[in-house]
């Protein structure tokens, strides 16, 4: 018997049902690791993005002499310093001033820096504290980082979730169907048929399946995660704005169906072999 020629096949039943099994299985692993990819990714593009800014608060005016002379010493560690005005920042604050209230008197001097590098914000703070407040972006921009990091958590958690019950779902079906084809097993054990090669003809069988499965699954996942991407970029607010697939991420969402398919057959093997061993 030749090893790659197969002595049994599923009925049209057991095929359809474990192709729409895995097809399933597989569009939400690969949507919940394309969010998690997109989002990940957002998130580190967002840090590096901002983590040179920062805003200068001076509350006293007598301070801003001192604070614009540090400017001036360490101007070769700013990319840019632009000085926010009062007309500015009445705008900022216009929806939460009524009556057309005047609030110049309580405004503070406010500067906008970018640092060449992230490391000399400790040493401008450190310059400015006495008389300043020196505002990170980044550290206002805490909750949507953690937020972020969150909804990876979760998304990672699904996908995990989906591998978990693409193991049991194959395990139980390969099971099925070695008991169903019970009988064509103990020919090919009469017929002088070793385990390896019985266990060889279930993997070709499942292999055969996944992969369309995962096909069917992976191409309708896609335009859902094109579309999410899309729907991001249209919103231009804060995170969501920076999602994206580069294509190092794109070469692994392809890599994890191929993952599932070599995950399955792996399962069938282990599975078919402790069913051979129960006999």
């Amino acid at each position: 018997m030749k090893k790659n020629k197969l002595v049994f096949s599923l009925v049209r039943e057991q095929s359809i049902f474990m192709t729409v099994v895995i097809s399933v299985l597989t569009f939400l692993a690969v949507l919940a690791f394309g969010i998690a990819l997109a989002v990940g990714g957002g998130v580190i593009r967002w840090n590096n993005q901002w983590d040179k800014y920062a805003t200068v608060q001076i509350t006293n005016p007598d301070n801003a002499g001192y604070v614009k002379k540090v400017f001036e010493e360490n101007s070769d560690k700013f990319d840019n310093i632009q000085e926010i005005s009062k007309d500015q920042m009445e705008k900022m604050l216009h929806n939460w001033i009524s009556n057309g209230a005047k609030v110049n008197n309580y405004l503070p001097i406010m500067y906008e820096i970018k640092l060449k590098k992230h490391d000399d914000m400790k040493l401008i703070r450190d310059k400015i504290s006495s008389r300043a407040k020196l505002l990170p972006h980044t550290s206002a921009l805490k909750t949507s980082v953690s937020a972020g990091w969150k909804l990876v958590s979760i998304t990672t958690l699904i996908l995990l979730l989906m591998l978990t019950s693409i193991g049991v779902c194959v395990s139980y079906i390969s099971r099925n169907i070695a008991m169903l084809h019970k009988h064509e097993l103990e020919i090919l054990n009469q017929v002088g048929a070793t385990d390896k090669f019985i266990a060889k003809q279930m993997q070709i069988i499942v292999a055969h399946i996944s992969t369309i499965a995962c096909a069917i699954g992976f191409i309708s996942a896609t335009p859902i995660i094109l579309m999410i991407l899309s729907t991001a970029h249209s919103a231009r607010v804060g995170l969501m704005a920076t999602l994206t697939l580069s294509l190092s991420d794109w070469i692994l969402l392809i890599l994890l169906p191929i993952i599932i398919v070599m995950f399955s057959v792996y399962i069938t093997k282990k599975t078919t072999f402790k069913i051979l061993s129960e006999k």
